[in-house]
């Protein structure tokens, strides 16, 4: 369980903002998405192959 202590003169908000980092860091939600429905493995290196060579395009770019 994620545990978030407010600090002295700490907003409910800042609070809230930490919860969220530490909550998105342990992937719960992504998981949780990734499990909806099945998804062959070859489906997802593939998808995961065309992530990666989009990032690629998008680093080579940025570099020119």
């Amino acid at each position: 369980m994620i545990e978030v202590k407010v600090k002295e003169n700490e907003s409910i908000e800042r609070a809230l903002k930490r919860f969220k980092k530490k909550y998105q860091r342990t992937g719960t939600l992504t998981e949780l998405r990734a499990r909806a429905y099945f998804e062959k493995p070859s489906i997802t290196r593939r998808t995961e192959r065309i992530k990666a060579a989009y990032r690629q395009k998008m680093q080579d770019l940025e570099q020119k």
